[in-house]
């Protein structure tokens, strides 16, 4: 292979007395004519090599095909009408469509598809007023977090004039009256740097439909907090808004409500300490029921009174239990609580005062989502799939515990040629990791298996099972899908979580590379065989483990990955993961840890790195692509090897959400292609 050669400069900083290079430091500004020219010169080389490739063309065509099937959302009731979303098969983004009954001719309410001709523009988010009269939708250019908020007549199916700019990390919540909806923004950015300046000083804005977004009366705002974020939320019986005030991705927050009832009513702060997680579920007359870990790391379920709100005086109402909960739901007057047991889902129903009714019967062990609704309703849809599984969407009755096929697709496979298991294994001190291996039926553990070995490993996430279009070619193609469920996510709960954190992150590495030793040993793969995926915080997560252990792994693909652990706070809203990863300015210990596994400053000169892959996008305002662009250029100066090592850039892309369907479809056939050959696949 031959690379473009990076050009370098005479940068250094310090931190703590300890003098650091950044010779790549002129990459990190997208729009400088030697970046673009960079990105250019990486793309050619990267896209030929790809091309290059005889089966990718084979791949493409059988991507395409796989995914040429109906996809339907989760339906939703307001008003009279349902609302949901479906894809005709190979639509680059979802359709809104509105329906009378679940029996009529669905109608189209928002088509994204016809709002660019390369499907760049995606449908963001969206909210309905409470009588279904309204719809309030954000809309995304290129993968940005960048959102701007319209609102269309559900009746006529037109647009009002109201525009809403410089919304990011919001939804919008109805008031009753269906007359507005509250939200949250940031001030104008600069267009010239809004997507890699960083993102401080959110506030809490009502709008009222038909008025200019000048006229937004500001609910609140926090000039002496730069980090506080604010999430607005009405409650179902139209009294409170509920503030959730949130400080980086630190899964600790503040709780405020204002009283709607009362006109210029203030903003009471009623949870006002950041020492766990508090999700209002609901009020119920003078009080919240609230979801908390405080004193219980799995989860718990408790009510406050909002006249006598002292922690002494809260009530614990579902009590923690071996599982970690998951969402809370108010259904025909009771609880439908999600649970995580061994990173797969259960959902049970309790009455109000706590005492269990039922566990709700699944189709099986995979991941489930929905139950949604008023508090009256006695119907709910809900989501079910897995590894091996489409997305189907149920009917439910909780009142009488009967559910029944709403809409399921027909993807063209059988899936009964594949089956997966959960194993657990020792990481590297003894903790018992689970990981779920996919494989078609009849695998012969004889080492020589392609394996694709996937995971995350932070910020609280849980990784359940997932059908996915993509893996099912993977399989087709004779690879074994892992997932490992490592710490720092949530599978567990709270302390799960924060055995992956900060001083303690390199758990999450062992616990990833502990997983790859255990599929070698038990002759699913060998090294030469097995392939390392992950994206963003996962992308890390394949960085430090290739720089920590390039012998145990054949290829890589770290996607959007974090890979300067020095500068990640320097970007958009990368501030907000110091409380996940360290600061590396005010702390010297945590400064220590970032630094030993920083991806982009552990690549050792004259080392044999697996072949690899970045990816990136051009538009990534989330994990800006200056973290792939100095990682590809010095794993690129200083791998010695045949072994590839490449940077595949997106353009009018981003960090992943709203990509279209083409560019998916392209890329998991560049992905599979690249890894058939290194990997040798036959």
């Amino acid at each position: 292979m031959t690379y473009p050669i990076t050009q370098t400069v005479d940068q250094v900083d310090i931190y703590h007395g300890v003098t650091i290079a950044d010779p790549f430091r002129w990459l990190e500004d997208p729009d400088s004519s030697e970046t673009k020219a960079w990105v250019e010169s990486q793309n050619k080389v990267t896209f030929g090599y790809l091309q290059s490739i005889p089966k990718r063309d084979t791949l493409q065509a059988r991507l395409t095909e796989l995914w040429n099937y109906e996809k339907y959302g989760m339906p939703s009731k307001r008003g009279m009408r349902y609302f949901y979303s479906k894809n005709d098969g190979l639509q680059n983004q979802n359709v809104l469509y509105k329906i009378e009954t679940l029996e009529s001719q669905p109608v189209v309410l928002l088509d994204p598809n016809t709002l660019s001709t390369d499907g760049t523009v995606a449908l963001s988010g969206i909210s309905i007023s409470d009588d279904g009269s309204k719809l309030a939708y954000g809309l995304s250019k290129s993968g940005s977090d960048w959102q701007e908020w319209r609102i269309r007549d559900v009746m006529t199916g037109k647009d009002l004039d109201d525009r809403i700019e410089w919304v990011k990390f919001s939804s919008a919540s109805w008031t009753n009256d269906n007359m507005g909806f509250f939200y949250s923004r940031y001030d104008k950015p600069d267009e010239k740097t809004k997507l890699e300046a960083v993102n401080y000083f959110q506030k809490l804005y009502y709008h009222r439909v038909g008025t200019p977004q000048s006229e937004d009366v500001l609910i609140y705002d926090r000039p002496d907090q730069k980090e506080w974020g604010f999430s607005g939320d009405v409650t179902e019986d139209g009294r409170y808004l509920v503030i959730t005030v949130w400080k980086g991705s630190d899964r600790k927050n503040l709780i405020f409500y204002k009283d709607l009832s009362q006109s210029n009513s203030s903003v009471v702060e009623l949870i006002t300490e950041w020492n766990a997680d508090y999700t209002v579920v609901e009020s119920d007359n003078e009080s919240f029921w609230v979801k908390t870990d405080l004193d219980a790391p799995r989860g718990r379920v408790v009510a406050i009174d909002l006249k006598q709100p002292l922690q002494s005086n809260w009530k614990t109402v579902i009590a923690q239990t071996p599982e970690t909960l998951g969402n809370v739901g108010l259904l025909n007057n009771q609880f439908v609580v999600a649970y995580l047991k061994d990173a797969h889902s259960q959902i049970k129903i309790y009455n109000l005062n706590g005492s269990l009714v039922q566990d709700v019967q699944l189709p099986g062990l995979g991941t489930v989502g929905g139950f949604a609704g008023k508090r009256s309703d006695t119907e709910t849809f809900f989501s079910y799939t897995s590894f091996t599984e489409p997305n189907t969407i149920y009917r439910y009755n909780v009142a009488t515990d009967e559910s029944s096929v709403f809409r399921k697709p027909d993807v063209k496979y059988n899936a009964g040629d594949y089956e997966t298991k959960q194993i657990f294994y020792p990481s590297k001190d003894g903790t018992q990791v689970p990981m779920f291996i996919t494989y078609k039926k009849g695998l012969k553990l004889d080492g020589t298996n392609p394996t694709l070995l996937y995971a995350y490993g932070g910020f609280n996430v849980s990784l359940t099972p997932f059908f996915s279009v993509s893996n099912l070619a993977w399989l087709e193609m004779g690879g074994v899908y892992a997932i490992a469920n490592l710490r720092g996510g949530g599978e567990y709960g709270q302390a799960w979580h924060e055995a992956g954190m900060k001083l303690k992150k390199q758990n999450v590495f062992d616990d990833f590379i502990a997983a790859a030793e255990w599929l070698i040993s038990e002759n699913y793969t060998s090294s030469s065989k097995l392939a390392i995926e992950g994206g963003s915080n996962g992308g890390l997560l394949v960085g430090a483990c290739m720089t920590q252990r390039p012998e145990l792994f054949g290829a890589a693909l770290p996607a959007v990955g974090v890979m300067d652990m020095l500068r990640f706070h320097k970007f958009t809203i990368g501030w907000a993961w110091q409380g996940e990863y360290g600061d590396v300015e005010k702390s010297e210990a945590e400064f220590k840890a970032l630094y030993a596994y920083s991806p982009l400053h552990n690549l050792k000169a004259g080392v044999h790195y697996p072949a690899t892959m970045v990816t990136t996008a051009d538009h990534d305002d989330r994990v800006v692509p200056a973290h792939s662009f100095k990682f590809a250029a010095a794993l690129q100066k200083a791998h010695k090897g045949d072994n590839p090592v490449l940077i595949r850039i997106a353009t009018k892309a981003g960090h992943g959400a709203g990509k279209p369907t083409a560019k998916v479809i392209e890329e998991a056939a560049d992905k599979w292609a690249f890894l058939s050959k290194v990997l040798g696949m036959k």
